[in-house]
């Protein structure tokens, strides 16, 4: 008898239809003689009206409140799914985090897992149950609410399915695999029979919303067997593994964007040792994370610095710098938004020369400036003006040989968490 963690998100049990829908899908499930974790987010929209909602009340509400309030969603959608599958006849049990003994740091709105005690969970499988546990959510061991940030749905059942020594675990979107682009995009994009967690993992984390990054860590460091699949079709989804077995020809796996770009620019700071450690330090301290970082020059001992943050820290970031310019003097710093960061992504990159220079004449012939460009062993990123984005990815999914005869499956709206 395997034991199966399924993940469902928002979309997917968006209204009572869809979960009676889920509900059957998932004894199905049990019917094929599988024990069977399930983890839900909430329905559809309801995490950004009670978010809505809070700014009514509070422009600036506080984290352990909202930690209180948002993970309300999740328990509406536990409960309602158990009813689902009573109604079906089969016995099914729901819990909270916290009940299913999810244990998080304390730290609200973005707490991490730092621990699973799943004996209550075993309990009800052993009594024949279906367990339905609430994603997103745990408890600190100072009993303290909190939730994982978004993606963290997806956390919570790979860090349950690695607790559990789970056989597989299954995410169920409303596209029926990964895709080597955005099929909503590239209807033409190439769907993947497998991954590797190295190439998912960059994907996510480069933009690509299937799976969270957390998520794609926490299965690789466990090696949890992962398959993305859809929850409106039975079509075979992507595994997501160690080693993903290469197409041939294929070098590029996928292409991704992050739309969620700002960069700053500060110039005519000092050129002397230990500069930037000061710089980069006090926004580390501050929690601000900084991806893309450039030089572009030093004259008359003054060295010229761009680099890329999320536009919910430019503001941020930029008052840091202002804290700290009678430590680390600079003439200026200036930022800019309306960008995104395009990337190509793919393990076969390694062994063949030439694939920046590819994906830069790309970009070029669809008439685009590339503003800063980052590069590692299995990807290439390129910040460019957002407003070309669309075409880009179109004319890099061309340049790279992944179009396909086939018209990507998109079943629903885009999960919410």
């Amino acid at each position: 008898m395997s034991l199966i963690v399924m993940k469902f998100g928002g979309s997917s049990v968006g209204t009572t239809e869809r979960m009676s829908r889920v509900a059957q899908r998932i004894v199905d499930k049990k019917l094929q003689g599988d024990r069977v974790v399930v983890v839900v987010s909430a329905m559809g929209d309801t995490t950004d009206d009670l978010i809505d909602k809070a700014s009514e009340i509070n422009a600036n509400p506080p984290a352990r409140e909202m930690d209180m309030l948002l993970t309300t969603g999740e328990q509406i959608s536990v409960a309602l799914l158990s009813m689902a599958i009573h109604k079906l006849g089969h016995g099914a049990k729901s819990y909270t985090g916290w009940q299913a003994g999810i244990v998080t740091e304390a730290t609200h709105g973005k707490a991490k897992i730092s621990d699973i005690s799943p004996e209550r969970i075993f309990a009800a499988l052993d009594d024949g149950n279906i367990v339905i546990v609430a994603g997103f959510q745990g408890m600190s061991e100072t009993g303290e609410i909190t939730t994982l940030g978004r993606g963290g749905s997806d956390t919570t059942a790979v860090a349950l399915a690695a607790a559990l020594k789970a056989d597989m675990c299954e995410i169920y979107t409303d596209v029926d695999g990964i895709y080597s682009t955005d099929p909503r995009i590239v209807k033409c994009a190439r769907k993947l029979d497998e991954i590797s967690y190295d190439e998912m993992l960059e994907l996510a984390h480069l933009g690509a919303a299937v799976l969270h990054p957390r998520a794609v860590e926490y299965a690789k460091h466990n090696k949890v067997n992962l398959v993305v699949r859809s929850s409106f079709t039975n079509n075979e989804g992507t595994l997501v593994r160690e080693e993903a077995e290469m197409e041939q020809g294929i070098v590029v796996r996928g292409i991704a964007a992050d739309k969620n770009v700002a960069r700053i620019s500060v110039l005519g700071v000092e050129d002397t040792p230990g500069v930037l450690a000061d710089m980069f330090g006090a926004l580390a301290r501050n929690d601000i994370n900084v991806d893309i970082i450039v030089q572009s020059g030093v004259q008359d001992g003054g060295a010229d610095f761009s680099f890329t943050v999320s536009v919910a820290d430019r503001q941020k970031a930029l008052d840091v710098l202002a804290s700290i310019k009678s430590e680390v003097p600079y003439r200026e710093a200036t930022f800019e938004e309306g960008l995104v960061k395009v990337s190509i992504v793919g393990a076969g990159m390694v062994s063949n020369p030439g694939v920046a220079a590819q994906m830069f004449e790309a970009i070029s012939d669809v008439g685009v400036n590339i503003k800063m460009v980052s590069t590692s062993e299995i990807k290439v990123s390129c910040v460019i003006a957002a407003e070309p984005l669309q075409d880009v990815i179109r004319a890099l999914h061309t340049a790279f040989g992944l179009d396909t005869a086939d018209t990507a499956f998109v079943g629903g709206p885009s999960e919410r968490r």
